[in-house]
């Protein structure tokens, strides 16, 4: 797949340099004190956010990495040269865990903003640091210390304003593309679309919102089933949820469905404002409802091959955005 969004690291931070045990030694002055530097750090291996970027794709050829060690101590009090960083340049709305206990390490969602994964190894002090009134002649430095060794797992959760959820086949790529000049791949068979698409939709007055086209979602998807919990991640970030339902579809019954999987893989999920779009209206006479059905929420029939209902949908969406609760 050509978009990836989950890798798995296994990072070893270099360690510090060791501090040198070392006197200083000119022609006139043959007893001199201690004069050992310090020892560099090692380096640290980081995650920038670049906004120019969409997929982690580059790190699945990155499984393991090692970050430099810092240089030793010199005389003269000189420090030994820090250990390169490596930085890892990722997507905005990149987040990194612990591998082993699921530790949240941190996130990433402006442009430039740094998160470190692994933190390199102080160096050591050179015997400088350890010479004192009892002891003029220290001959001990410290040695660097070891940098982080840590196993991460990195996720790429999008960041747009509202996630499309729907069935396979519900229209969600159809519509992406009639509200915004996003181009995902439309076919009549499931799971056309295996990868998350972003779509900029323009309305009036200079307004705008950001869509996501997730991947169909099927029963039990939150148990993995399908593309399941590959794609389930990236609605976590959306304000608002437009579910995306066929009218030639039990209308009910697959918005009750999509809730009980989008509630069992997170349950906060249920608490973002949600809308339904009920499409392929245009194969009905009349553009209407054989029968209204009976939603916890606001619903509004569209269609997106004829551009029926599509102006009222954004102007919904924009106000749902904006106030909180479906207009």
């Amino acid at each position: 797949m050509r978009f990836a969004d989950y890798a798995k690291l296994y990072l070893k931070a270099g360690d510090g340099g060791a501090g040198m045990a070392h006197f200083r030694r000119e022609k006139y002055v043959p007893r001199g004190g201690p004069d050992g530097g310090d020892g560099g750090d090692g380096g640290s291996i980081i995650l920038e956010g670049d906004s120019h970027m969409n997929t982690l794709l580059d790190l699945r050829y990155k499984k393991f990495l090692k970050a430099r060690k810092g240089n030793p101590g010199g005389s003269a009090q000189k420090t030994g040269k820090k250990g390169d960083d490596i930085v890892l340049r990722v997507p905005l709305g990149t987040v990194a865990y612990e591998s082993e206990t699921r530790r949240l390490i941190g996130e990433v969602v402006s442009h430039g903003e740094r998160l470190v994964l692994a933190k390199g190894g102080k160096g050591g002090l050179g015997n400088t640091h350890f010479k004192t009134a009892t002891n003029q002649t220290p001959h001990y430095a410290q040695p660097g210390e070891p940098g982080e060794e840590i196993v991460v797992e990195i996720e790429l959760k999008l960041i747009a304003e509202v996630g499309l959820v729907g069935f396979p086949n519900a229209g969600k790529s159809t519509l992406l593309s009639a509200l915004s000049a996003a181009r995902p791949k439309i076919a009549d068979y499931p799971f056309t679309t295996l990868e998350p698409n972003l779509g900029v939709v323009q309305m009036p007055d200079h307004r705008s919102f950001v869509m996501a086209d997730i991947p169909g979602i099927i029963e039990d998807a939150h148990q993995g089933k399908g593309l399941g919990l590959q794609f389930l991640r990236h609605i976590e970030r959306n304000k608002v949820l437009l579910f995306v339902i066929s009218a030639m579809s039990d209308v009910e019954e697959e918005y009750r469905i999509l809730c009980d999987e989008l509630r069992a893989y997170r349950q906060d999920l249920m608490d973002k404002p949600r809308l339904v779009a009920i499409t392929h209206m245009d194969l009905f006479p009349d553009f209407r409802l054989v029968q209204a059905p009976v939603l916890d929420t606001v619903f509004v029939p569209i269609s997106a091959v004829t551009g029926f209902g599509l102006d009222k949908l954004k102007e919904r969406i924009w106000k749902t955005l904006h106030d909180g609760m479906p207009a």
